[in-house]
C-alpha cells in the first residue's frame, strides 16, 4: 500500500482554555482564550503547518467541544479518519495560565474523558498502513485500555514498515502520582511509571524528552545514567531537550557528557509561555527526521519551532508555518521578544490562515470625492464678534 501520510499521532485531544490575564492567578482569571490542545493534537497540527501530511488517532465527545476539535483539525488539513466520536464521554478540558517566566499553572479536567476511552477497536490497520511513521505520547501508556490501543498501533506500524517515535511527555498528574492541584508538575519519581515505560521503549526508533522525562524513563535523576538505562533497553535515537541549551541527539552509546552528542543551534529569545513548547519542538523535529535531514539540521528545525512556540500565547496557534520557519532560520533573531517582532508576526498571521489564499480577488472603493463633498458641506464655526469699548 502506498504511503499517503507522513505521520499519525495517537493520544490526547482536548480543549485548552488559556487565561487572558497574563501575570494573574488562575483564581483571578476573568476571561479565557479557547484553543485545541493535547500533545498528539498539537503535533498533528504543528507538522501539518510545516508541510507534512498528518493524521490523528483519538476520541472526542459528541458535543460542541468535540465538534470544535474536528473542525479545527480539518482546517489545518489533518486527516480525521482516526478521530472517533464517543457518545458517552465528554471532550477533555485543560485550564491554563501564565504567571511569569517560571510559573504556568494548569488544571486537567480529564476524569473519564473521551480520549482516555481509546481502545484497540479504534485502531484501523488500513489507516495505520498508510503512514510513514506513528508517534505516541507517554500519557496513553498510563491506562491498560489506552496502552493496548497504542501497542496495537505500534505493532501495525512495524508490520507495514513505518517508523515509530515516542514523546515521553511525562505529566505526573495524568499518571496518578500527583494531585489535581499539581498539574504544572513535570517530575515526580515513580518506580511504577519507570517500569511501564521501560517495558515499551524497545518499540521505538526515536525517543524524545526533557532531562526530567528521561529521568522517569531511565529511573535515575542523573541524566547520563538515565540515558544509559534507556539505551540498555532501546536502540532508538535519543533526543534530550535541554531548555535554553537546545537539544542533543544520541544515535549510539551515551558519552561522558551531554555536550558530546549531536546538537543544533539554539536561539536567544525571551520565554513567554513554555506550555506546548515541547509539541512545537517535536513538530520541527519530526519535519527534519521524516525529510531525512541530518541531526544538527533536524535539531535546528526543532529548536526554532520551540523558540517560536515559547514566545506566544497558546499552543497550536503559536506554531510556525514552513514559510515562517524558513524566514526565521534565514534572518535570525532581531529582538528576543519574538511576539513583538512585527515582520515575523505578520508572516505568522498571513501564512497560517485557514483556507486557500493562493489567489485573491480584491474590490477597492475610492470615496475621496464623497469625503471632499462632506468636508465642503460641514458648517463652519462663526467667528466670535469683537466689541469696541
Amino acid at each position: 500500500m502506498s504511503k499517503t501520510l507522513d505521520l499519525i499521532t495517537i493520544g490526547r485531544a482536548g480543549i485548552d482554555l488559556y487565561g487572558a490575564q497574563v501575570g494573574g492567578r488562575l483564581e483571578d482569571m476573568g476571561s479565557f482564550e479557547k484553543y485545541i490542545g493535547g500533545s498528539p493534537t498539537n503535533m498533528a497540527c504543528g507538522t501539518a503547518r510545516l508541510g507534512l501530511k498528518s493524521g490523528l488517532i483519538t476520541r472526542v465527545g459528541d458535543e460542541h467541544m468535540g465538534r470544535f476539535i474536528r473542525e479545527e483539525l480539518g482546517r489545518h488539513g489533518v486527516d480525521l479518519r482516526g478521530v472517533a466520536t464517543d457518545p458517552e464521554r465528554l471532550t477533555a478540558l485543560v485550564i491554563l495560565g501564565i504567571r511569569d517566566e517560571e510559573r504556568f499553572p494548569l488544571i486537567f479536567y480529564r476524569e473519564n474523558c473521551a480520549d482516555m476511552a481509546l481502545s484497540e477497536d479504534d485502531i484501523d490497520e488500513g489507516f495505520v498502513a498508510q503512514a510513514r511513521s506513528v508517534v505516541a505520547t507517554g500519557t496513553h501508556l498510563s491506562h491498560p485500555r489506552t496502552e493496548a490501543a497504542v501497542l496495537k498501533a505500534l505493532r501495525l506500524a512495524r508490520k507495514h514498515g513505518a517508523r515509530t517515535a515516542l514523546d515521553i511527555d511525562y505529566r505526573p498528574n495524568l499518571w496518578g502520582v500527583a494531585g489535581h492541584g499539581e498539574g504544572e508538575s513535570r517530575f515526580v519519581e515513580s518506580e511504577k511509571v519507570t517500569a511501564k515505560l521501560q517495558a515499551h521503549l524497545h518499540l521505538f526508533d526515536l525517543i524524545v524528552g526533557t532531562e526530567e522525562e528521561f529521568h522517569i524513563a531511565g529511573g535515575s535523576t542523573d541524566t547520563l545514567e538515565a540515558l544509559r538505562a534507556v539505551r540498555a533497553v532501546s536502540d532508538a535515537v535519543l533526543v534530550c531537550k535541554r531548555g535554553p541549551m537546545g537539544a542533543t541527539a544520541f544515535e549510539d552509546e551515551i558519552p561522558d557528557s551531554l555536550d558530546e552528542g549531536q546538537a543544533g543551534p539554539g536561539f536567544p529569545i525571551e520565554v513567554f509561555n513554555v506550555l506546548g513548547a515541547g509539541d512545537g519542538f517535536m513538530s520541527g523535529l519530526l519535519k527534519g527526521w521524516l525529510d531525512g535531514e541530518d541531526w544538527p539540521r533536524t535539531l535546528e528545525y526543532a529548536n526554532a519551532c520551540g523558540a517560536l512556540a515559547v514566545s506566544r500565547h497558546g499552543c497550536t496557534p503559536a506554531y510556525p508555518s514552513l514559510a515562517e520557519l524558513k524566514f526565521f532560520l534565514k534572518r535570525g533573531v532581531i529582538r528576543p521578544d519574538l511576539r513583538n517582532d512585527a515582520e515575523l508576526e505578520q508572516l505568522h498571521w498571513s501564512t497560517n490562515r485557514h483556507g486557500d489564499w493562493a489567489a485573491m480577488r480584491v474590490f477597492a472603493f475610492d470615496h475621496r470625492k464623497q469625503l471632499e463633498e462632506m468636508e465642503a458641506t460641514r458648517p463652519r464655526r462663526a467667528r466670535p464678534s469683537r466689541s469696541c469699548a
